[in-house]
């Protein structure tokens, strides 16, 4: 049996209507309040190994919650928007993006990934975490690997994904059963 803590990074420093993937954000000023509440509901738990996104927003939670030297994977890292990073979504003039919006789960981003592409990254280090004997794992990560994970765990159908995106600092703890059986989530924070 393998426990999952999927950690959530705390608010960025963008504006909602900004178009943000893999672009290296800053935080909010309110980092160290919303981190403290992290690392206060981790509550100590001893991991056997720490996983984050290598992106900053990632990182940082993951140090101030005592885990400097997590592993970094880009697996791991949110879906890349390619050429939309950093633009206001109601901006973009890509011609692509109304056929995006019919069909995110197919179509690609122009210069980026599709959803599909962003769950077979997620699938591969699921994979590979699969076949290690740890017991504990936290992953710091963002809202749509976290979703992608779950998904992948059966937890969350795709159609209904994003009505699970955990809030900015919110931790889902799951348990993989050790051979066949389903893996349940166990908390929401």
């Amino acid at each position: 049996m393998m426990e999952l803590t999927l950690i959530r990074h705390t608010s960025v420093a963008v504006a909602p209507s900004i178009c943000y993937g893999q672009t290296d954000v800053a935080l909010n000023d309110t980092f160290e309040t919303e981190a403290e509440k992290v690392k206060r509901d981790l509550n100590g738990t001893v991991f056997d190994i720490v996983f984050t996104s290598p992106l900053s927003r990632c990182r940082l939670l993951a140090d101030y919650c005592g885990f400097p030297n997590a592993e970094q994977d880009t697996r791991l890292m949110e879906m890349n928007f390619g050429d939309w990073e950093m633009q206001r979504w109601d901006e973009i003039t890509d011609p692509r993006l109304q056929e995006w919006f019919d069909d995110y789960v197919h179509v690609c981003v122009t210069g980026g990934e599709s959803y599909i592409q962003h769950g077979e990254r997620i699938a591969s280090f699921m994979a590979q975490l699969s076949q290690k004997p740890y017991r504990r794992v936290a992953i710091f990560t963002h809202g749509g690997s976290m979703l992608h994970i779950l998904t992948a765990l059966g937890l969350v159908r795709v159609e209904e994904a994003f009505d699970h995106q955990p809030p900015y600092g919110g931790i889902v703890r799951v348990t993989i059963p050790s051979a066949s059986g389903t893996a349940q989530e166990t908390k929401e924070s």
